[in-house]
């Protein structure tokens, strides 16, 4: 994937490919199917719109579905947030206790197509879904294309390194120096910023070790001492190793390797993982205590997803892939791995 300038190219687990092409060439193009975490239970006084937004950045709609009701934009709840570019399908919540006006079926959002409407007593909660289901479909391919099969068998069965995607940055990664600047020099920054901030500093942390451990080869085995995760379940426990039964939950994904999210307090790794992962962050010591006086909580995120029903289809000079990603994994650490995608913004 063709990667803005300011980042790294983080390491692929399968080199690099072999085939280059266009992705989003159309809204079509790239698509995502929200699998909701929470089913409303029809009653209440929060109302839960499933929608359908077409180039149409998720905080935009959330803003327009506040002017429509006339509430605040805080009293508007979503679970995630989704591309831009592209034909997604997500749930918002808009609390109706002082709403100017609740009857949805009035309102007008350009891009936006109301699907379902339901009732429920609380608001819909950032991290609240089960996962995100994609259709991606790269136009224009170049290169050779005999080894694609492989690549998608490949990660269907073994996974694919959780790398936060190039979205997480900012325009070119920008949002990391800005980042730098102001965790280490200090001054003001307006709220939406700092959270802006704080996520790309960890994020590029995260992904530095991540990017480590698949040079090394061990980002989807546990090491000792190793923070490991259950798959789907943020709690995190220390592996003792050889340990037999830890290893083979680990090749059953039924538990994760993870990597830091720097910040402070937080338990950390011990041993081997403790090692190599002070050795990687030894030389952003100072970027590290920065996000911790900054108030951010340590964290761990695992080093691998599991990219279910993952499935791809060839035609001509045309791939169309298939598959479901839990939630927080982004679609392009996935692509990067099968192709060279330049991105076409119209």
């Amino acid at each position: 994937m063709t990667v803005p300038s300011g980042l790294p190219d983080w390491a692929r687990y399968l080199g690099p490919p072999d085939v280059s092409g266009r992705l989003r060439c159309r809204l079509e193009d790239f698509q995502v199917f929200e699998k909701p975490l929470v089913t409303p239970d029809g009653a209440g006084n929060h109302l839960w719109l499933e929608i359908e937004k077409r180039g149409a950045n998720t905080d935009w709609v959330a803003g327009q579905l506040a002017a429509n009701a006339g509430v605040s934009r805080r009293d508007v709840g979503f679970a995630g947030m989704k591309d831009r570019h592209g034909v997604t399908t997500q749930w918002f919540s808009i609390g109706l206790q002082e709403a100017d006006n609740a009857d949805w079926e009035d309102w007008s959002i350009e891009g936006v197509r109301f699907l379902h409407a339901t009732r429920h007593g609380r608001k819909l909660r950032r991290g609240v879904l089960a996962g995100n289901r994609f259709r991606l479909v790269v136009r224009e391919l170049t290169g050779d294309m005999g080894g694609l099969a492989e690549r998608i068998a490949a990660l269907a069965a073994n996974g694919i390194p959780n790398y936060f995607g190039p979205q997480r940055f900012g325009h070119g990664g920008r949002n990391v120096d800005r980042a730098r600047v102001w965790l280490v020099r200090g001054g003001r920054v307006r709220r939406q910023q700092r959270s802006l901030y704080l996520s790309a500093a960890r994020s590029f942390l995260f992904n530095h070790v991540l990017s480590n451990r698949v040079q090394r080869g061990d980002w989807n085995r546990l090491l000792d001492g190793e923070m490991a995760q259950l798959d789907g379940r943020r709690p995190v426990f220390s592996c003792d190793l050889p340990d037999a039964e830890l290893e083979r939950r680990c090749g059953l994904f039924e538990i994760h390797p993870t990597g830091p999210m720097p910040g402070r307090s937080g338990r950390g790794p011990e041993r081997d993982a403790a090692e190599l992962e002070n050795a990687v962050l030894k030389a952003e010591r100072d970027l590290i205590d920065a996000l911790a006086r900054a108030g951010a909580d340590a964290a761990r995120r695992s080093l691998r997803a599991i990219p279910r029903g993952l499935e791809g289809v060839v035609d001509d000079d045309t791939l169309e892939l298939a598959f479901e990603l839990p939630p927080g994994s982004y679609a392009t650490s996935l692509l990067r791995e099968i192709v060279d995608a330049r991105f076409f913004v119209p």
